[in-house]
């Protein structure tokens, strides 16, 4: 199982739907995923459309990593109605709040790992972080093979980026940075092309095809729907930038193993 963190350190730039997007590629091209909602808000949760009641949460999952918690966390995505296993979520939970301290006990940060060790019967997982780095975003950088940081291009995004990726490298034995991922962005924004150029300068290769600003993406989490579902041609060519993204995160499961080494 391929493991991507999707994380930002700065509320507000849309991480939740580029996890969206990358499930509903994933469910189109019939790869098996998993999607870990650990930010409090549990919109991952609402946006995969669960309905399924479950025992447990993902903050139960962090408490207790064994193996009957674990899997009794995990529900179906309402995208699928015949395909049972292919799109599954670890429920969200505003519980898990109370685990996002900054200055957890190392130990304490093992526990999705070994709770993932438990759920790997799907191909990918995706861990959908909370705005912060906190104790829930480092728990997913330790279960994760790679690391997709997601931006806009805002002044204070740019500071944001640069603290998370310092942040990466500076874990031992830390997950590879996938790419700096720039979402909602209007080329006809000269202060947007400005940001987006600051990035490449600063990070340069890890800086991916920014994702642009469509109202495809808002009209498929409001109709309960993956965005590979939906008609118009606009929705298509957003679908399709999804698709060259899930190429991206799903060639982790080859490239070796380091910790941010383009950087």
């Amino acid at each position: 199982m391929i493991t991507m963190a999707v994380c930002s350190a700065k509320g507000g730039v849309g991480k939740t739907s580029v996890v969206l997007g990358l499930a509903s590629a994933a469910l189109h091209r019939s790869v098996s995923t998993l999607v870990v909602d650990l930010d409090p808000q549990a919109d991952a949760t609402s946006g995969l459309d669960v309905t399924a009641q479950r025992e447990h949460d993902v903050a139960a999952v962090l408490r207790t990593p064994k193996r009957r918690v674990a899997e009794s966390s995990v529900a179906p995505s309402g995208w699928v109605d015949d395909h049972p296993g292919l799109l599954d979520v670890v429920t969200g939970s505003a519980a898990s709040a109370r685990l996002d301290a900054p200055d957890h006990e190392q130990a304490d940060l093992d526990g999705l790992r070994r709770a993932l060790r438990k759920l790997d019967d799907h191909e990918l997982a995706l861990l959908d972080c909370p705005p912060s780095l906190g104790g829930l975003t480092r728990s997913a950088w330790r279960a994760s093979d790679a690391v997709l940081v997601v931006s806009d291009a805002s002044r204070f995004s740019v500071a944001a980026v640069g603290r998370t990726l310092d942040e990466v490298a500076a874990l031992r034995s830390g997950p590879r940075v996938a790419g700096v991922l720039v979402n909602r962005f209007s080329p006809r924004s000269g202060e947007q092309r400005f940001r987006l150029e600051e990035l490449r300068s600063l990070f340069g290769p890890l800086v991916l095809e920014p994702l642009p600003d469509r109202v495809a993406v808002p009209q498929s989490q409001g109709a309960g729907k993956p965005l590979h579902a939906l008609r118009p041609v606009a929705a298509r060519r957003v679908a399709e930038q999804f698709d060259r993204l899930l190429d991206v995160v799903l060639a982790q499961g080859v490239a070796p193993r380091t910790s941010r080494d383009s950087a």
